[in-house]
């Protein structure tokens, strides 16, 4: 799927776990750049509520999408603005929802 993204979207980084992403956006650079988040639900180290929150405690209008499984957690993100993408789901269903979530994103900063 990462390189489905990289493909369409370009400038895809890969983490491997939420602490090391939430060090990547102290990076004046990276964070000036940075358009969307996709994250797991069962993310390593912190799980994905507690790393949704804390993402956007820090970055309040970046879009964050997270992949979980139907009927597991989605009412855990509810008070954020992040959106819940339950499996099963296909990869142009991703790609149509992160395609209109960085175009909502441009619109909402431009």
């Amino acid at each position: 799927m990462l390189s489905l993204l990289g493909q369409r979207f370009g400038g895809v980084r890969r983490v491997t776990d939420a602490a090391e992403a939430l060090c990547l956006i102290e990076q004046p650079e990276l964070a000036g750049n940075l358009r969307l988040v996709i994250s797991g639900h069962h993310a390593p180290g912190i799980g994905g509520p507690a790393f949704v929150s804390e993402l956007l405690s820090r970055m309040p209008e970046l879009p964050v999408l997270v992949l979980g499984t139907a009927g597991e957690a989605a009412a855990d993100y509810a008070a954020t603005l992040a959106v819940f993408l339950a499996k099963p789901f296909t990869s142009e269903r991703m790609l149509t929802l992160t395609r209109q979530m960085l175009a909502d994103h441009k619109s909402a900063v431009a």
